[in-house]
């Protein structure tokens, strides 16, 4: 009887595991094998975990950053549409980018001279690049990248260098974290007057799924379009994030459109790709573009019909 028992007992395997809010009612739990790192940096707490489903995985204020098994998927989708969008993109300015994976795919780019790279947080630089080494591979060798530690908008403010392309490759608009001030019109009026003619702009907009699409996806493309000309929304399905993740890229081009990047046309084509990008694509290509340009309907409406516009007096944060 004991025996009989015994065999109906569960296999007790691990009892450590890493649980992330997603939303106040909605969490994801992770069996977790290591905790790598963890202590508090002068902005956020960070940790290193490694998670069975993700791997090691960058944790900031107890959000997910990137995770080894998908962080190719986040970060080739920020970069490579903007990046093509501009018809020769030399210059790249990169506002956060801790991990340098941003500054990784920016540097595939044959025709970029230059990447300057400003992250607020000088710890998570330091541990992403002992903890974290694949994300960067070895894009901190490349002459042509430059990074510095300090506020990605002072950088900005103070500089006169002007860029064909801004990549902001920042955290969440958490209440009380550092990258609030980042989403708003003044910031974005900034960069507008910081791109060069034909300049691109693409920024890490939130969760953009079907049930959480509302909660600031729609409103950073609002407050884009506040500033820019052309403003185009686009999302990918990133599993360590638990959800759809949405993206913004802008620019005051007169010959982009929404429908341009939506359907088949040169811009977007694997020979494009192909041209222009150096190294192994593990997510994006021309098919993969269409994909993502197309949302789905109900994410398509919510933007079309958001009425908020991201200001510092009127601040919009996820949770």
């Amino acid at each position: 009887m004991a025996e009989a028992d015994a065999k109906q007992q569960p296999k007790m395997t691990s009892a450590f595991w890493f649980d992330e809010e997603v939303t106040a009612d909605h969490s994801m739990r992770m069996r977790m094998t290591a905790l790598k790192y963890d202590a508090p940096s002068e902005f956020q707490r960070v940790q290193v975990v490694e998670t069975v489903p993700f791997g090691t995985t960058l944790v900031l204020d107890g959000k997910t950053q990137s995770a080894k098994h998908d962080e190719f998927v986040y970060h080739e989708t920020l970069v490579h549409p903007a990046l093509l969008l501009h018809e020769n993109p030399k210059r790249v300015y990169i506002g956060g980018g801790g991990e340098l994976a941003t500054a990784r795919e920016c540097l595939k780019h044959a025709s970029v001279e230059e990447v300057v790279m400003v992250d607020l947080d000088g710890d998570v630089v330091d541990v992403c690049k002992k903890h974290l080494p694949e994300w960067n591979a070895g894009s901190t060798e490349d002459p042509r990248l430059t990074v510095k530690i300090g506020d990605a908008r002072s950088y900005l403010v103070e500089g006169t260098d002007t860029f064909d392309v801004v990549v902001l490759d920042i955290s969440d608009p958490i209440e009380a974290g550092p990258a609030v001030h980042l989403y708003t019109k003044e910031f974005y009026d900034l960069v507008r007057q910081k791109l060069n003619p034909g300049g691109v702009l693409v920024t890490q907009s939130g969760p953009a799924g079907l049930m959480n699409h509302t909660e600031c996806f729609g409103a950073i493309h609002k407050t884009l379009a506040a500033s820019f000309k052309t403003v185009v929304p686009y999302s990918v399905a990133i599993p360590s994030f638990g959800s759809d993740w949405g993206f913004n890229v802008a620019t005051d081009r007169d010959d982009v459109s929404s429908a341009m990047l939506r359907c088949q046309s040169p811009v977007v084509t694997d020979a494009a790709v192909s041209q222009r990008i150096n190294g192994v694509m593990r997510h994006y290509d021309g098919g993969t573009h269409l994909c993502m340009f197309n949302l789905i309907k109900t994410v398509r409406e919510g933007v079309a019909a958001e009425k908020r516009v991201i200001t510092e007096a009127n601040p919009v944060f996820m949770y």
